[in-house]
């Protein structure tokens, strides 16, 4: 918990406040200690007057030791906290910018993008039409030709038919107008779930429907999972609708398919095989909606499976990731919505990240909980 007479400054300069505290507070246990081994030196008094001063002395210092040791695990905590609001406060400035760039990009996409679905469409229709008068064309041709056979321009219409290779045409023109409007079908989607994922929850709990905001963020990663995974979805029909910050859970969600990605990507890279699997499931358990993301990836070591949530903590090299997002998955589920996460793993065979998220919430925390 951050002191009530901490200076009101900037974040930076607050994290920089704590550093030097606890810098201090090394610093005083240091000076004690050698006050006593100075004292003990330049003493003039008996040897039990000095054993009796120094014990008198450790005790001091013992129990100013104590006293600062506990301050000091208190300064770190403040100081990993401060920092993890940092970390939060910043992502989500990111996401309301984000949310603000992708709201205009949809505005400027969208248009042209029903314009151009608009004509494809009617191309499609058209296609269809001409298709049906070239089968007559073609049939009224095969009259003539056996009518005038001498003709010259049936010899030049029969050229030209077989320059235009016709029958090729007619097999691929339908399908690539339909992969035409399965593209812009595909762009239109695109930029609806980037505009809904970034849409900022101003600190207000809603109910969601958590099919939809799983399905939206497994959409935006789609970049990251790809190239490396084949993921399937598994939702309980009916699902009750979730009160929650539905930006810091659809981020938590995002973090989870993300590093399950990169957990797959590492046995990839490492050829053992092509691509491969991530689950995404919810379901109503009780009293709560719990969603479970699934890898078949490396696995997570025993050895550091307890520090997993701690923030900061990260196995990547310098530069591959920041140690933040699983402390902000922990954040976001235990503290923010007084859930549950917890971590199934074995090396060589995978990972699951189960996080339990209450259906039910305090009237007090939002109107969507009234």
């Amino acid at each position: 918990m951050l002191e009530n007479n901490t200076p009101a400054v900037a974040m930076d300069d607050l994290t920089a406040y704590y550093e030097r505290k606890l810098a201090a507070r090394d610093k005083t246990i240091d000076v004690l200690k050698r006050r006593i081994a100075r004292e003990a030196m330049h003493s003039h008094a008996t040897p039990f007057a000095i054993l009796e001063q120094n014990v008198g002395l450790e005790k001091v210092v013992a129990r100013k030791t104590l006293e600062l040791e506990n301050e000091r695990h208190a300064l770190e905590k403040a100081l990993t906290e401060l920092r993890l609001t940092q970390a939060q406060l910043l992502q989500a400035q990111k996401m309301e910018s984000i949310g603000q760039l992708a709201a205009g990009i949809a505005h400027e996409i969208n248009t042209p993008t029903q314009y151009v679905a608009d004509n494809v469409g009617f191309v499609k229709t058209a296609t269809v039409s001409l298709l049906n008068l070239l089968d007559s064309a073609l049939m009224l041709a095969e009259v003539a030709r056996e009518k005038m056979a001498d003709e010259p321009t049936v010899a030049q219409f029969d050229a030209e038919l077989k320059r235009t290779k016709l029958a090729f045409l007619r097999s691929q023109i339908p399908s690539a107008i339909d992969e035409s409007l399965e593209g812009l079908t595909r762009i239109a989607k695109i930029v609806s779930a980037m505009k809904e994922f970034s849409h900022p929850s101003k600190g207000e709990k809603e109910f969601i429907n958590v099919s939809e905001v799983i399905n939206t963020t497994i959409t935006v990663a789609r970049n990251e999972w790809k190239y490396v995974a084949e993921l399937d979805t598994d939702f309980e029909d009916d699902m009750p609708q979730l009160p929650c910050l539905r930006d810091m859970v659809a981020q938590a969600i995002l973090n989870l398919v993300v590093n399950a990605a990169h957990a797959i990507a590492d046995t990839v890279q490492e050829g053992v095989r092509e691509k491969g699997h991530i689950l995404v499931s919810a379901a109503r358990k009780g009293e709560y909606i719990e969603i479970s993301v699934k890898d078949d990836g490396s696995g997570i070591p025993a050895g550091i499976r307890g520090r997993i949530f701690d923030p900061f903590f990260t196995t990547k090299a310098v530069g591959k990731g920041t140690g933040q997002g699983l402390a902000i998955v922990y954040s976001t589920v235990v503290d923010k919505h007084n859930g549950q996460i917890r971590c199934e793993s074995e090396e060589g065979v995978g990972t699951t990240f189960i996080m339990q998220l209450p259906i039910h919430c305090h009237k007090e925390e939002s109107s969507a909980c009234k």
